[in-house]
């Protein structure tokens, strides 16, 4: 009888959930091998995310609907779900907890969306992720605790959103990171710390922020960066240190489009850089100075070995200067003193008769 019962309740269940697919199936979605991938790109109704999906599921497209939130435990049964894609989809707010159950999920995006603030919870049960897109949202910061148990992922899209403030070590969880990318927000400095940790990563693109000032050690922990993306910044100097500190042979550095304040002290910096074997400034022939306004648009290729020239001149005439100076105040010093110590000839004393 216990046997009995028991097929009827697999029977049961399993009817039930092929009911269900069908659903999605026939009505909402696309679905190739089964119920393994399912496309519901633009076909979901309503303003909620669906619950009943197949637990066998390992790709689900949710792209292009109208959800504006991403409840906690969102997908309950996907435990096998490996790739989630849902971008462009209204998004505001992602709770705590919203992708708890997915522990086997490789690839998340949510990209096109209008997400503000990433929870304490938010990389709750990713500890499978290796790839993770958010750009193009409204995100303002970025927080340790917001991605402290993404310890597999591998590659970060944040560009695009509206970022100026990362949390010292923001990025410590991040072991494996291998590509970092945060172009296009509103960094303006990066900070000793910043990226600690990051032994792994081979890719940082930072172009198009606010960069001013660069920290000196703030590049020492990047131990396999291969490619580093400072182009449109508004940086002005740079200091040797701060790229001799990059250890890895081969390091690409990308600078153009900055507003680089051109004289002795930037050239001698530029140069010791393309000294060091081991960096690459590919596109140093395209460097352009903003400033002194002399020499605004002019390449500082151009002017490089003008810069310290003129420099050494202006020194010449100084030293010069100085020196004329000490030797007149040398002479007007001994004349005076012989003032004072020797006699006229007319108050010689008187010759005997």
């Amino acid at each position: 009888l216990l046997y009995t019962l028991g097929l009827l309740l697999v029977h049961v269940c399993f009817t039930r959930t092929t009911s269900l697919l069908q659903t999605l199936c026939e009505v909402q979605c696309e679905c190739k091998e089964g119920s393994k991938f399912m496309n519901c790109s633009g076909t979901i109704t309503g303003a909620q995310i669906p619950s009943n999906f197949p637990s066998e599921l390992e790709h689900l497209d949710l792209s292009n609907n109208n959800f504006s939130i991403i409840p906690y435990r969102a997908f309950p049964s996907l435990w096998k779900l490996q790739v989630l894609l849902i971008s462009n989809s209204h998004i505001k707010q992602v709770e705590d907890g919203a992708f708890t159950s997915l522990e086997k999920l490789q690839k998340l995006d949510l990209h096109g969306n209008y997400i503000k603030v990433l929870g304490n919870g938010f990389s709750f049960g990713l500890i499978s992720l290796k790839e993770l897109t958010l750009s193009h949202n409204r995100l303002q910061a970025l927080y340790y605790r917001s991605l402290q148990h993404l310890e597999s992922l591998q590659k970060v899209n944040f560009s695009n959103n509206e970022i100026s403030c990362v949390e010292t070590g923001a990025f410590r969880s991040l072991t494996h990171l291998m590509q970092l990318h945060l172009p296009r927000n509103n960094i303006s400095e990066l900070k000793n710390g910043i990226f600690s940790m990051l032994k792994r990563l081979e890719i940082l693109n930072l172009e198009g922020n606010r960069i001013g000032h660069i920290d000196s050690e703030v590049f020492t922990t990047l131990s396999s960066l291969t490619m580093l993306n400072l182009v449109h910044n508004v940086i002005k100097h740079i200091k040797f240190k701060t790229f001799l500190n990059i250890k890895t042979h081969g390091t690409q550095i990308f600078m153009v489009h900055n507003q680089w304040y051109c004289d002795c002290d930037l050239q001698r910096v530029f140069g010791k850089i393309r000294s060091v074997r081991r960096l690459t400034l590919d596109d140093y022939e395209n460097l352009t100075c903003k400033e002194p306004h002399v020499l605004s648009s002019l390449s500082l290729k151009s002017v490089d070995t003008q810069l310290c020239i003129a420099e050494t001149v202006t020194v010449l005439v100084i030293t010069f200067t100085v020196s004329i100076t000490v030797v007149a105040a040398i002479v007007m010093a001994e004349r005076n003193r012989k003032k004072r110590t020797g006699k006229h000839w007319s108050e010689e004393t008187e010759v005997s008769y």
